[in-house]
């Protein structure tokens, strides 16, 4: 797993907390009276919720201690506790009328195995409620690919790659979780965020994506010479508008299975 730094996710709160907003507001549930935000991160997220529902019991959980310090600094009335989702997943303990994630499934393996278990911790008449990235083949992360496999990065490297995140397609959820949902809703949403220049694009994915091919260079020098790489690259794949400002289209996946 990646090191996370709260600091460089925020710099994108608004945007990265809009995703969490339009799935909360899919969830149609009146009154769930315990709630658990999985890869809560510095707290956002759980805020939402909290807001949505103030009766509830909330609990945020992640697997970055910066992360929950954020989030314990941040919002101290909540609670907070570091961990692992795949561990808590497969655990015993009381359901959850909601078991909620924002962006942080996508780094969970073996999805075949965890979402099923997932829906099966949440309470008869609860939901398990997900978002997360759907765009791992966008041309900044195909530029991070290409630009790891060059022969001046790949012996710095892993060899077989760095470990990066991954998502199925819609029908692979749908066929795991409707066997079991009383009613599944899925779909897409392609944001358009607008960025200051490709180095606004390379800023995001320094808090996300970016971060297990940095992790995985030796140095702050090297670190800093594959982002002036990959820079060139975004800057050439995301052409400025007129006023030099760059579009950056994101696509995330939704989905909400009801018990």
């Amino acid at each position: 797993m990646p090191t996370w730094n709260a600091d460089q996710y925020l710099k994108f709160a608004a945007e990265r907390t809009q995703p969490a907003r339009d799935l909360v507001g899919r969830v149609a549930l009146d009154g769930p009276r315990r709630v658990i935000d999985l890869g809560c991160g510095p707290g956002n997220s759980t805020a939402l919720l909290a807001a949505r529902w103030p009766g509830a019991d909330l609990l945020g959980l992640d697997s970055s201690m910066a992360m929950i310090n954020q989030a314990s600094h941040d919002f101290p009335d909540q609670r907070w506790i570091v961990g692992d989702i795949a561990e808590w997943t497969g655990a015993d303990g009381d359901p959850f009328d909601l078991v909620f994630s924002n962006a942080a499934m996508q780094w969970v393996d073996d999805h075949e195995t965890v979402y099923p278990a997932l829906l099966r911790r949440v309470a008869p008449g609860g939901a398990l409620a997900v978002q997360v990235p759907a765009n791992l083949d966008a041309p900044a992360h195909a530029e991070m690919r290409d630009l790891a496999s060059t022969p001046a990065w790949r012996s710095q490297l892993p060899h077989g790659g760095v470990r990066e995140w991954y998502v199925h397609e819609p029908e692979f959820y749908y066929d795991l979780l409707a066997p079991q949902a009383v009613q599944l809703d899925l779909w897409v949403t392609d944001y358009i965020h607008v960025m200051d220049g490709a180095a606004g694009i390379v800023e995001w994915y320094k808090g996300t994506g970016l971060r297990p091919f940095l992790d995985a260079l030796p140095n702050d020098a090297e670190r800093e010479n594959f982002l002036a790489d990959y820079t060139d690259r975004v800057a050439e794949a995301y052409p400025a508008q007129p006023d030099g400002r760059v579009l950056f289209p994101f696509r995330r996946f939704f989905l909400v299975a009801y018990r």
